[in-house]
């Protein structure tokens, strides 16, 4: 027969990694829901059930040292929402992306808001380093969807600003009380991005190229035909400017 005292699980010391995984994610859950400078180490502390001594031994830089840390966390997270196989429509691809990059907007709304906006007194040279980061390899992801490693400067511009565009309308949504619905925001990001390639592919070789290589691996009836469709009538009301 087994005694109470058996059963009581064996308490184990925390190996250094462990410990140290255990304060990044109790303060990435604060700093998820509330601005970086609203967040204090004995917040911390509380959050991961340790004491305020710990803390500060594993981050003795203090509360910048383990905001960036989290913010490092937290950006390799996000830039794993980025890798996609090249399986498939590229529409869907860029769709099934956006809906792992949104799902991480919904879960750390706050402490996305502050993060992007780079309102926060947190912010350091190092900290819009990690941003950026997080950006340089959205833009690589893109590029490399469209079969392009080395962009020139008009499609490399377009694919930034369709970024910024991405990040501007993720705050407006957040903003907004999450709405319209996330599907419905995907789907207005996907058509925003081959809208912008297509007006780019006008005027640029190299876009008219990658456009070309996308639209071969597209399927009927699929994304961009449906968009397609819808913008006729819209397109068509401008023949007679022709």
């Amino acid at each position: 027969m087994t005694s109470p005292a058996s059963a009581t699980p064996a308490y184990r010391r925390l190996s250094v990694e462990e410990r140290r995984a255990q304060l990044l994610a109790a303060a990435l859950g604060l700093f998820a829901h509330r601005p970086p400078e609203e967040v204090s180490l004995d917040d911390v502390a509380e959050a991961a059930g340790v004491s305020r001594p710990l803390v500060y031994r594993y981050f003795a830089g203090g509360k910048q040292q383990l905001y960036e840390a989290a913010l490092r966390s937290a950006a390799e997270e996000l830039e794993g929402c980025f890798a996609e196989p090249a399986d498939g429509p590229p529409t869907d691809r860029v769709a099934r992306v956006l809906d792992r990059y949104l799902r991480f907007v919904d879960q750390h709304d706050t402490g996305f808001t502050a993060l992007m906006r780079g309102g926060s007194v947190a912010e350091t040279s190092r900290t819009t380093a990690i941003v950026d980061g997080v950006r340089r390899a959205a833009a690589e992801q893109i590029l490399r969807h469209l079969g392009v490693t080395r962009p020139g400067p008009r499609l490399g511009m377009m694919v930034r600003t369709w970024i910024a565009a991405v990040e501007a309308a993720s705050l407006i949504w957040i903003d907004e009380g999450k709405r319209p619905g996330a599907d419905e925001l995907r789907d207005w990001l996907v058509e925003h991005l081959v809208g912008l390639l297509g007006v780019t592919a006008a005027g640029d070789e190299e876009t008219a190229r990658a456009v070309a290589r996308l639209l071969q691996q597209e399927q009927r009836g699929g994304r961009i035909g449906s968009l397609a469709g819808r913008l006729g009538p819209v397109v068509g009301g401008a023949a007679h400017l022709l």
